[in-house]
């Protein structure tokens, strides 16, 4: 079985994350990671494989150096990746970024692709369903847990009533939850193979994506304006000197809020 696992190169969590005023984009500048749910996404593909054997492919969209993240899942097991790096697909919205995912699965033919559930520095959760639907696959979004079968594949999903058991014929498109699985850690073996394992880079027009359909040229979204959150009004510290207990009591009274 081939298994494509869509990763996306986000800020690392210990970056201060900021706008730029100028494009109204994300500042990508510093340090960066592979997005914490798509690990959980890689681990489930490399046990996926290591029970039914095939091959798992990372699939992104980003810059050049986005390759430097993409070694780690390397180094957790995936065999090869392919990055979809043009300057033109800078600014790229939904629309545009599921244009040249889909150009590039495609191109790869897998069996099965994997999406963690949403990234942290964009948190749509949403992106995984225009990619399965300009493939003209079926979908299964937060999946908790995964089973294959013979030609399908059968996704458990928690909801506040319990959890749904979602079958669907492969090829099929997966979102899955960072409750599926703890992923592992890179062994040093690991992380000194991802040197040599295959990264290919290619272009918009390697995946069938025109300039105009992409980055900024393709958005058909539009920031107007950008401003600081609203005051949350007055507020009131209180330290703990043994009394925070009756400080805080006496503050909900006087308000009666009590």
């Amino acid at each position: 079985m081939k298994i494509a696992v869509c990763v996306k190169q986000v800020p690392d969590a210990t970056v201060h994350k900021k706008i730029d005023p100028a494009t109204k984009r994300l500042d990508r500048f510093g340090e960066a990671a592979l997005n914490p749910t798509d690990l959980n996404a890689v681990e489930e593909a490399l046990r996926i494989k290591e029970a039914a054997g095939g091959e798992v492919v990372l699939v992104s969209l980003g810059p050049e150096k986005a390759v430097e993240s993409l070694r780690k899942a390397l180094a957790m097991g995936a065999d090869r990746a392919v990055l979809v790096a043009d300057e033109g697909a800078a600014g790229s919205d939904l629309l545009g970024t599921s244009r040249a995912l889909a150009g590039a699965l495609e191109r790869v033919e897998a069996d099965l692709v994997l999406f963690g559930q949403a990234s942290s520095d964009g948190d749509g959760a949403v992106l995984w369903a225009a990619v399965a639907d300009r493939l003209r696959r079926p979908l299964i979004s937060q999946a908790a847990s995964l089973e294959v079968g013979d030609g399908t594949i059968t996704g458990k999903r928690q909801t506040e009533h319990g959890y749904d058991v979602i079958s669907a014929p492969l090829p099929a498109v997966v979102a899955v939850s960072d409750a599926i699985n703890e992923p592992r850690y890179p062994s040093l073996k690991g992380i000194m193979g991802a040197k040599t394992k295959p990264q290919e880079t290619i272009s918009l027009g390697d995946v069938g994506v025109d300039a105009g359909a992409a980055g900024e040229a393709g958005a058909k979204t539009t920031v107007l304006e950008l401003g600081p959150p609203p005051s949350r009004g007055d507020s009131v510290k209180i330290e703990d000197d043994g009394s925070a207990a009756q400080k805080i009591l006496d503050y909900v009274v006087e308000r009666r809020l009590l």
